[in-house]
């Protein structure tokens, strides 16, 4: 399938604890914080202590944000003209619509997705909270091509995660962080968050913080694939060096509006020295 657009996504969550009473059987009645502790501490016990780290079908959706490319070919190489970085939905709405809205999009769109741990995380936690909400999810499930789909762990071009891509499907590297990644290859990384701090910023109502986290996270992934691609010999240097002109001129345009954006572009200057593009 010649998909003529990518969507590079990531989500953020926070503990959803309202299946805990079921699970442990605790009183309906507990609050939210001990929910949480006892969510932590089933996980410790199933994982021998090794891990409380909720699994997927315990978080709940807070942000999901993205960025749109339309996707050019010439030949066997790509290059690709950014629409726009923003998050779905608006700061007060439920988790049931940015669920909808991502599985909407891809019904409609049929992109190329792209992300980094989506296949390990954020996909199962999507798949599950559309299961929670009784959401539809026709053209993630469509297996008519057995070997070309969503679900399909080797179509990169239908999802390209790029953590298993980066450790060869986990036979190298396995656990590799993207902000290993973006520290080697001169891009921000992390910049002033980390998922730890989600939790905290949700109970403190920065929901929109939440969000501009998580578009700096997509940002971070998008340059990592474009990295990738070009040494792949899927773009040229010269589409290469377009598309990260792109990014730039659009976080220029935006970053009066959206201060993160301009942090970002500040972090990315101090990490490659000013040097945006390959010579």
């Amino acid at each position: 399938m010649g998909h003529q657009s990518l969507f590079v996504f990531d989500i953020e969550t926070v503990p959803d604890t309202d299946a805990v009473p079921n699970l442990i059987g605790l009183d309906a009645s507990t609050d939210v914080a001990e929910r949480r502790e006892a969510l932590n501490a089933y996980h410790l016990e199933i994982t021998g202590g090794k891990n409380a780290f909720p699994r997927q079908p315990f978080h709940k959706v807070v942000a999901l944000s993205f960025l749109s490319a339309e996707i050019e070919r010439t030949g066997r190489h790509e290059v690709y003209y950014l629409k726009e970085i923003r998050s779905g939905g608006k700061t007060d709405s439920p988790e049931h619509d940015l669920v909808a809205g991502f599985f909407k999009w891809l019904d409609q769109r049929r992109p190329r997705l792209v992300s980094y741990n989506g296949r390990g995380f954020d996909i199962p936690v999507l798949r599950h909270r559309a299961m929670v909400h009784g959401i539809q999810a026709g053209a993630f499930h469509d297996t008519s091509n057995k070997w070309e789909n969503y679900t399909s762990r080797y179509a990169q071009d239908f999802h390209c995660d790029l953590q298993e891509a980066l450790t060869d499907f986990g036979a190298a590297s396995r656990g590799l962080k993207l902000n290993e990644i973006c520290a080697v290859l001169g891009f921000p990384g992390k910049v002033g968050v980390d998922g730890s701090l989600v939790a905290p910023m949700y109970d403190d109502g920065k929901i929109a913080e939440i969000r501009d986290y998580c578009e700096t996270d997509v940002l971070n992934t998008y340059l990592v694939y474009l990295r990738y691609q070009l040494t792949r010999d899927r773009m040229t240097k010269d589409g290469y060096n377009r598309s990260i002109a792109d990014v730039v001129s659009l976080i220029e345009a935006e970053r009066e509006e959206r201060p993160h954006l301009g942090e970002f572009l500040e972090a990315w200057g101090e990490a490659s020295n000013n040097t945006f593009m390959l010579p």
